[in-house]
């Protein structure tokens, strides 16, 4: 049976795409010098012919010179930055290519038009075009994607595969090939939109500036029902976003380039958001009365007109038309953390740019000012999708002027400035427009007073407006004015989908109340009718009219309670960052108490202050004024001084670990890196979900997040569960980490399980001089396991996740020294016996530390080498002293791993050069290792044929001074002596001039990708024939000779061609 393979994946791919419509070729066929060339040499992205004659057919009324002069115009994109190319790009193939040309009224004059690279209505007027081997050279570089796919001659997707039969082969691995394309054939990216990796079981999507943990699956094909569990991943995706139109759909309307200033992150929807957007923005045609099936997604517009500006719309928007406006469009629900400001983006972005919308006018509202600030942020960080520059109503007054415009605009505001001049008065009427969409964020009855407040006044000023909500926690039972101001759900991603999307990582639940050791009397009691206020009405003194908030306020402020707090805090905390390094954030009930924490940790660690805001470890982000009390003003900042101090938070780099607050940063704050949450506040509902929220960003190999509760908020949690459970939500808002404890302790039992018999809790316990011989012992346990070391590796890789989500609970941290041995013994395995590829950038930054026990002082590395008293060998040279030392170890089982690394080593790299060396040898190791795992061979046996076989292939690196002949020739001389009797026949010196007769000829002759195209491997083919039977090569064996050049060929012509 013939196993599944690279190439057998990279076909079924192509046959799906060929099902939705798109021409498959081969990559090889359309390169330079075949009949169906297309590209004038390998640093041509391009397909220049296609492009030049697409641009004709989709701008019918351009004239030639202007179709080349966006031509011109397309290929000038360049420079030395690979995202900022990447984004001129896209403007181009979003916004068109202006072009000048002559005018048509005969005076010498010019007009000018718009070039469209892309047929938007009509989609079979596209060329639709899935390459596969495209290989391109840049700078001496020569790489070759599997899968490229162009439209219109743009290479605007690549997909990566990987052999889904190989467990080495991941899709981790696609990724970091995809890596090393940006770095050495940038020019391939200028054009890209969409990233695509697997090893067709499994699939991600992503963007060039996405990280790891950014590529994201693709789970639906239609976009009603997550594709079930017996479907390839890789099906899915290719059927579900590669669908011709949906294509078109997600790169012109779903990638933004979001620009802070500093750097540039391109982002593109995951399935949830483009499937939601989509969904919300035929509710909302329908809300204003527009057909939407009939109305236009797409579409192909005259050369003078843009298609994201409005064309006449196909309904009279007029003053007071009874069936347009006032209408409810629905409410998006998205769990917290799955990306929900972004949706909005794209929303509006939809909204926006579809003409039947008429140039429409979007309010986004907020019911906080900070809220309002990051909301603010995100769309105007992606104003080129936008197509214009949001505007932040700074006042009523300048509100109202933004609203009385005629058309357009994306105005942000907080609902508190929809208040009428006096109290009891009505809202004046600002517009009657209809095509005005209101956009509320965290959409909920507590937070807009839908029933006498704010919305009322809302409805008076734009009482033919539509309303969408976006959420990221279900609306209460109770609460039925929200479904009145909105409607109904549009849209659903829960946490379950979110934690198995690997959207959002789960949320850890520890109370730690029983640790602050207060007597009855002075223990807090939260009331249920306990009614929290804001931090804006505790800074203008309105706490003073709630008895109930001032008294408990009073109980938590304590001093006594704060410095229990304090202490248990910031051990708590120390020991999470020992084991994952992060942020935590400390959330507390006033202002006062803020301060007072603050001031309690300093006592306690005085280097984590610092006067200046540049520097330290912890600091508060509250709001304040000059009237407040002294010793608070060193916290209060104006929002440039807390912008700075946001930035420094989420650089997982810098020193600020630890921040503490009272509301701000409570919700719609994003801080990957921030893995605790300490809450001593009493809050619930959806203010509890959106707060804990904040810790289940996902950050490399972050596990997961933890909310630490020092206050009693379980019951206010299981509120919150039932509320969201009986909105049709699946998944854990939280879960106890009681359960991590579990999950670890059995993690642990399974490690120490395999190391039953040998007795690691002496070495762990003992003095660190006897440390390093210990873990040699340990080593050489594991590798006389029956697949000891295969099964250790990952088993304790999982065990230190596990760890890093249980501590610092005392049952986890009790072995603690334990699972820093189990670490210390597979990096050494890992190192010594180098079953692992190398680390990855990513991997090198892992947020899950490796433990440093405390029973060694030492930091050192463990070397095995320097633990047997060798020196460190020179691999290439392999001395008879070090094969002596080696077999003179102890430890046999560590001296065999140690041969079997050193020449697999050697091996793998004389097979980029010596195919039949290669293999000679490699067959010589796998049969010595097969009969010691058959106990054929006892240890010393085994041990004393590798040495013997080491030595052999140190001296077979050594045979080309012998022979006088460089590496080249001796490798096609070991092809041609394969065949014993060719030597007989033929002797040895014509046998070395015919292999430098063959390097010569072959190297003359190879072309880039020759081994991809059948002709051209045939012309290799018959050049060797030939030259075999000149020199009188026998030919009973001249066509397995001919092959074994062949392939001995295509190791090296690598190499060849580039130079």
């Amino acid at each position: 049976m013939t196993g599944i393979t690279e190439n057998i994946l990279e076909q079924t791919c192509l046959e799906w795409l060929a099902e939705l419509g798109w021409t498959v070729l081969h990559g090889p066929d359309l390169a330079p010098g075949m009949p169906g060339q297309e590209r004038e040499d390998y640093r041509q992205i391009f397909l220049l012919d296609r492009l030049r004659d697409a641009l004709t057919r989709v701008n019918p009324e351009v004239p030639s010179a202007g179709v080349e002069e966006a031509l011109r115009r397309i290929l000038a994109v360049g420079g030395p930055d690979i995202v900022s190319n990447n984004r001129a790009f896209h403007r181009l193939l979003t916004d068109g290519v202006d072009v000048e040309v002559p005018s048509l009224d005969g005076y010498g004059g010019s007009r000018h038009l718009k070039v469209w690279l892309l047929d938007l209505e009509e989609i079979d007027n596209n060329d639709w075009v899935a390459l596969n081997q495209y290989t391109v050279i840049e700078d001496n570089k020569n790489r070759r994607a599997d899968v490229v796919v162009f439209v219109n001659g743009l290479p605007l997707s690549i997909l990566e595969l990987k052999n889904p039969g190989d467990e080495n082969a991941t899709i981790k691995h696609a990724f970091n090939q995809l890596q090393t394309y940006k770095k050495d054939i940038p020019s391939l990216f200028t054009g890209n939109e969409l990233l695509v990796i697997s090893d067709g079981i499994q699939s991600r999507c992503g963007t060039i500036t996405s990280g790891w943990d950014r590529f994201m699956p693709w789970r639906t094909i239609d976009g009603e029902s997550v594709a079930p569990k017996g479907i390839p991943e890789l099906e899915t995706t290719i059927r579900g976003l590669f669908e011709r139109r949906v294509f078109l759909d997600y790169i012109l309307n779903f990638v933004v380039f979001e620009d802070d200033g500093a750097k540039i992150i391109k982002k593109s929807a995951a399935y949830h958001q483009y499937w939601a957007v989509n969904k919300a923005l035929g509710c909302t045609l329908s809300a204003c009365g527009i057909d939407a099936e009939a109305s236009r997604l797409f579409g192909r517009f005259p050369a003078e007109s843009n298609p994201w500006q409005v064309a006449e719309p196909t309904t009279h928007y007029g003053k007071g038309t009874p069936h347009f406006g006032g209408k409810r469009i629905g409410v998006v629900w998205h769990t917290q953390g799955s990306g929900k400001s972004l949706s909005m983006t794209f929303y509006a972005g939809k909204v926006i740019r579809h003409p039947n919308m008429n140039n429409p006018t979007l309010l986004v509202i907020t019911d906080r000012n900070d809220l309002d600030d990051q909301l603010f942020g995100t769309f105007a960080g992606c104003k080129d999708l936008l197509r214009q520059s949001p505007v932040q109503a700074g006042s009523r007054a300048h509100l109202r002027e933004l609203l009385k415009v005629a058309s357009g605009g994306v105005v942000f505001t907080t609902i508190q400035k929809f208040m009428p001049d006096q109290k009891g008065d009505v809202h004046p009427l600002l517009s009657d427009r209809a095509n005005i969409v209101v956009i509320a964020d965290e959409a909920h009855r507590s937070q807009y007073d839908f029933i006498d407040g704010f919305a009322r006044h809302l409805h008076d000023a734009l009482p033919h407006a539509s309303f969408i909500g976006f959420t990221g926690t279900p609306i209460e039972r109770d609460d039925r004015s929200t479904p009145a101001v909105f409607g109904e759900y549009i849209d659903k991603y829960d946490i379950l989908r979110a934690v198995e999307d690997g959207a959002t990582v789960p949320i850890y639940y520890e109370n730690r109340l029983a640790r602050i050791e207060l007597v009855e009397s002075e223990k807090p009691r939260i009331d249920p009718e306990f009614e929290e206020i804001t931090e804006g009405e505790e800074e203008t003194g309105r706490q003073k009219l709630r008895s109930k908030w001032a008294a408990l306020e009073a109980m938590v402020g304590a001093e006594k309670r704060i410095a229990l707090v304090a202490e248990d805090l910031v051990a708590h905390f120390e020991t999470r960052l020992e084991a994952m390094d992060g942020k935590a954030m400390i959330v507390c009930m006033s202002r006062r108490i803020a301060v007072d924490t603050y001031q309690a940790i300093r006592k306690l660690r005085p280097d984590w202050h610092a006067d200046d805001d540049t520097a330290g470890t912890m600091k508060i982000v509250m709001s304040g004024s000059a009237s407040d009390h002294t010793d608070w003003q060193p916290h209060i900042r104006n929002k440039a001084g807390r912008e700075a101090l946001a930035k420094r938070f989420k650089d997982p780099a810098d020193e600020l670990k630890l921040v503490i607050v009272r509301d701000m940063w409570l919700t719609g704050f994003d801080c990957p890196s921030m893995h605790t949450m300490y809450i001593d506040k009493p809050m619930s509902g959806h203010n509890l979900m959106q707060a804990i929220a904040r810790v289940n960003r996902v950050f490399r190999d972050k596990p997961g997040g933890l909310v630490v509760d020092y206050i009693g908020l379980a019951d206010s949690l299981k509120r919150a569960l039932a509320n969201y459970t009986a909105s049709g939500g699946r998944g854990d808002a939280t879960i106890d980490q009681e359960q991590a404890l579990a999950v670890f302790l059995e993690k642990y039992e399974i490690v120490r399980d395999m190391l039953h018999g040998f007795d690691y809790r002496s070495v762990v316990s003992g003095p660190a001089s006897g440390r390093i011989a210990g873990l040699t012992r340990a080593m050489e346990y594991v590798l006389a396991l029956k697949d000891g070391k295969k099964r250790y590796l990952p088993a304790v890789s999982t065990l230190t996740k596990a760890f890093a989500l249980a501590v610092p609970n005392p049952k986890a941290l009790v072995l603690r020294d334990e699972v820093g041995f189990f670490q210390e013994l597979r990096a050494a395995l890992v190192k010594t016996t180098g079953d692992e590829q190398g680390k990855s950038p990513d991997d090198m930054e892992s947020a899950i530390r490796q433990l440093v026990s405390r029973a060694v002082a030492s930091t050192e590395v463990i070397d095995i080498f320097a633990a047997a008293g060798m020196e460190k060998p020179d691999i290439s040279i392999m001395s008879d002293e070090f094969l002596e030392e080696v077999q003179a170890l102890p430890q046999r089982n560590l001296a065999l791993e140690l041969l079997k690394k050193l020449i697999n080593d050697e091996i793998r790299s004389r097979s980029k050069k010596n195919v039949v060396q290669a293999r000679s040898f490699a067959e010589m190791l796998e049969q010595s290792v097969r009969k010691y795992q058959n106990r054929a061979i006892e240890t010393a046996e085994v041990i004393q044929e590798l040495i013997r076989l080491a030595r052999e292939l140190r001296e077979a690196g050594k045979r080309g001074e012998t022979l006088g002949l460089n590496e080249d020739e001796v490798a096609f001389y070991d092809a041609l002596a394969d065949n014993g009797s060719a030597t007989q026949v033929m002797g040895d010196e014509k046998l070395k001039m015919l292999a430098m007769e063959l390097v010569l000829r072959v190297r003359q002759s190879v072309t880039i990708d020759w081994t991809l195209r059948e002709n051209a491997r045939a012309q290799i083919r018959v050049l060797v024939k030939r030259i075999l039977r000149q020199f009188g090569y026998p030919p009973d064996m001249e066509k397995k000779a001919t092959e074994l050049v062949l392939e001995q060929a295509e190791v090296l012509c690598k190499a060849w061609a580039v130079s």
